[in-house]
């Protein structure tokens, strides 16, 4: 794992704009909230070469409970290298108003070479040459099934929906895409990959606060390397990024709940698809909802217009039983309400084009192992996992947000499988929330 710092520096054409600091920045902003003065006259009273003083007489409000003065920093970006897929999601899962990006499964790595070793994700050593071995057969199951799903979609390119009129480099990209997309249920989740994120110096204290309560090696040693790149850049601030007790026992009463939950339902089956979707509509009695939800959809021309107020105000709560953890990747990095998975393998899902029976050897190893660490209470259970793991995942925001998410996750270039998920929570919705129905636009997840 490897963890750099970005600093970010003016464009050329801002070269004559005042310089500061992500500190200097927020104790000057939080000043100007305290104070009549402009802008200018603030910065004026600051020694820009020797900021120091100003910073710490500032920024001592966020040991008072101040700590919206930890979000003036701006954003400050840090680039994590070759973090499990498991880390990734959890930082995107604590993270939520960070913008950020990971490594596609169509591009990283795919070998055991590219896995952290046993003792850095805290398998126990007794089980290590167990896990690796489950581990290396999975990767062999995902390259064997890529390479026969790309010759079936050469052998029938009827499966891939080619665009009227692809050309040749365009047809090939799409086929290949076809087969990684559906071969990647075998990729482990403690695959390493990469990740970038931009958030505050608040919102990094708080990330890096909960990442270094949790259990799991990994994640204490992701929240040392994060610290300390960013001390470099917002060393007041970062003090408040370590462990603290109510994070830790929430983190131990979550997982406790998971095993629980794990152990009752761990199996290497297909779960069928169940949804549930619950829509508030409930106002004030002295302030009521006075817009048609037609007239807060019908202005837009496309999925990024501005909604009104009838579909901003309406609260929407979706879940499904069966996320399987190569979607529940993307459909985690939606940023807004609150997303919650216990994380287990209640199922494991294969697409249609793939013999489960093929690989029943190895998904019934897998899932002993997987029950293994969980008898034991390990929280390294989650590195044994593939991506074909099916886990409860439910998502609480409000309808303006759910629409865009159900019209983003089944228009062009959406993955097939989660536009499925995404259809069928949608059909519930509308079917709350009729009057909707002739404004949201569901895609057919068409190649792009």
């Amino acid at each position: 794992m490897k963890v750099t710092g970005l600093a970010l520096v003016p464009a050329p054409s801002a070269a004559d704009l005042p310089k500061v600091t992500p500190e200097l920045l927020a104790s000057v902003l939080a000043r100007y909230s305290r104070s009549n003065d402009g802008i200018g006259a603030i910065l004026a009273k600051v020694d820009i070469a020797n900021p120091e003083a100003s910073i710490d007489r500032i920024l001592r409000f966020v040991d008072y409970g101040h700590a919206s003065i930890g979000g003036l920093t701006g954003g400050l970006a840090v680039a994590l290298d070759g973090v499990s897929m498991w880390l990734a999601y959890k930082l995107f899962e604590i993270a939520q108003m960070a913008d950020g990006q990971e490594s596609s499964t169509r591009y990283i790595t795919m070998e055991p070479a590219n896995l952290p070793t046993a003792a850095e994700l805290g398998i126990p050593a007794d089980l290590a040459a167990r896990w690796h071995d489950v581990m290396a057969r999975a990767f062999a199951a995902y390259h064997a099934e890529y390479s026969r799903l790309d010759a079936l979609a050469a052998a029938e390119p009827g499966r891939v929906r080619l665009p009227a009129g692809a050309k040749a480099a365009v047809a090939t990209r799409l086929r290949k895409n076809y087969a990684l997309d559906r071969a990647r249920y075998f990729i482990p989740l403690a695959t390493r990959t990469n990740v970038g994120l931009v958030q505050t110096s608040r919102m990094w204290a708080t990330t890096v606060k909960q990442l270094d309560s949790l259990p799991h090696p990994e994640a204490r040693a992701a929240a040392a390397l994060i610290r300390d790149e960013l001390l470099k850049q917002s060393p007041r601030l970062m003090r408040h990024s370590f462990a603290e007790g109510s994070y830790q026992e929430q983190g131990r009463q979550e997982l406790e709940a998971s095993l629980r939950m794990g152990l009752a339902q761990l199996s290497d089956q297909p779960l069928a698809d169940r949804v549930w979707v619950k829509v508030d509509r409930e106002t004030p009695p002295w302030f009521p909802q006075a817009q048609a939800v037609g007239e807060s959809l019908r202005h837009r021309a496309n999925r990024y217009g501005q909604q009104g107020q009838a579909t901003r105000r309406m609260k929407v709560t979706f879940a499904w039983n069966n996320m399987a953890l190569a979607e529940l990747r993307d459909l985690n990095r939606h940023r807004t309400g609150h997303r919650y998975t216990p994380l287990i393998q209640a199922g494991f899902y294969l697409p249609a084009e793939v013999d489960r029976t093929i690989h029943s050897s190895l998904l019934a190893d897998q899932m002993d192992l997987t029950r293994e660490l969980m008898l034991r209470g390990s929280p390294a259970y989650a590195y044994s996992l593939l991506l074909g793991a099916q886990t409860p995942f439910e998502h609480s925001t409000h309808a303006d947000k759910f629409i865009y998410e159900a019209e983003l996750r089944t228009g062009m270039g959406a993955h097939f499988r989660y536009a499925d998920h995404l259809s069928a929570v949608l059909r519930e919705f509308l079917a709350q929330v009729p009057e909707a129905r002739e404004w949201v636009v569901e895609g057919t997840a068409e190649p792009e």
